[in-house]
């Protein structure tokens, strides 16, 4: 589905837009985290991708707006965190300079991996570089289960996965480095208690393969790009949606991880969020990284759609998993 079509089906949801549940705009809050999404392409293909990402997409961050998202960050010290995203971010070709660059500024940096990257012929040196870094991992992995896995994320994908996990323990991710794991439902249902089902996969993975991870972020499906397509061939759009809308949860508005961030795209367009970004849904006040103004950006309203239903169901839903 191109953007023009997800826009007019995630309008014609016949329950209460976003905005009428919601009761009121949400203003932003402040700038701590800095993500980047530096291209679209990716060794991989899944199913439940919001990003649409495959190995025949072309978009890609270039250097100039690498520099120009270098040179932000180095001004405006509230940022604590850069969060580097795709895509498959490591396949973009400026992704170590960048990696070296946010080092030197002394920024925490996170690697949204999707582990198989790590073993594909001619990404050997991403193992000691992220080591060398100090690279926070967080990599998705949306069951235990072989089968399922597969299924979302492509055949063989889970026994790359577990290799690649066993050797970045023996690097020392999960004791002396962070590495988070991601799960996203493979159905049409909220994601599980973050608390219950993180215990349940380190219980797992440990027992079964020895590995260890720090934390299990669970983040519900929004119904974008793929899942979206999916949802609407199913004929189950309605009732997804209004899974999302009757578990509606207004705790989760002041959580939610829109207002302490920016999102940019790999053109250097300015978004509220990455999910806001697949829709090319662009910042209010601020277009594009080159025109960028901090107090304009910080007094801005978040923009809002129907797809903002995903991270307010439940518990919420961030990049960081549950919200509340």
């Amino acid at each position: 589905m191109d953007v023009t079509e997800q826009h007019s089906t995630l309008r014609s949801y016949s329950g209460k837009s976003f905005l009428e549940t919601v009761g009121k705009s949400i203003p932003a809050r402040s700038l701590k985290v800095f993500q980047i999404n530096v291209g679209r392409w990716c060794n991989q293909a899944c199913r439940h991708c919001h990003v649409d990402a495959s190995p025949i997409r072309t978009e890609v961050m270039d250097k100039t707006t690498v520099d120009l998202c270098l040179n932000l960050i180095s001004k405006i010290p509230e940022i604590e965190t850069v969060d580097i995203t795709g895509g498959a971010p490591e396949g973009n070709p400026n992704f170590k300079y960048l990696v070296e660059e946010v080092t030197k500024l002394g920024k925490r940096i996170m690697d949204r991996c999707n582990l198989t990257i790590l073993e594909e012929p001619g990404y050997e040196w991403l193992y000691d570089f992220l080591v060398s870094h100090k690279v926070e991992i967080v990599s998705s992995l949306p069951s235990v289960i072989e089968s399922t896995t597969d299924n979302q994320r492509g055949k063989g994908v889970f026994q790359k996965s577990i290799t690649a996990l066993k050797k970045l323990n023996a690097l020392g991710y999960g004791a002396t480095l962070p590495i988070n794991l991601v799960y996203n439902p493979n159905g049409l249902f909220l994601s599980s208690g973050q608390v219950q089902l993180e215990r349940e996969y380190k219980e797992t993975l440990f027992k079964k393969y020895g590995i260890v991870f720090n934390q299990l972020f669970c983040i519900n499906n929004l119904p974008i790009n793929r899942f979206l397509a999916s949802l609407v061939r199913a004929g189950k759009f309605e009732m997804y949606m209004d899974t999302l809308v009757n578990a509606y949860n207004p705790a989760t508005v002041s959580g939610l991880m829109c207002l302490d961030q920016i999102s940019i795209g790999f053109d250097g367009s300015v978004y509220d969020c990455d999910f806001n970004q697949m829709l090319d849904l662009k910042s209010r006040e601020v277009k594009h990284i080159k025109d960028f103004d901090l107090q304009s950006f910080l007094s801005r309203e978040i923009v809002v759609a129907n797809h903002c239903y995903g991270c307010t169901a439940g518990a919420g839903s961030s990049c960081g998993g549950e919200i509340v």
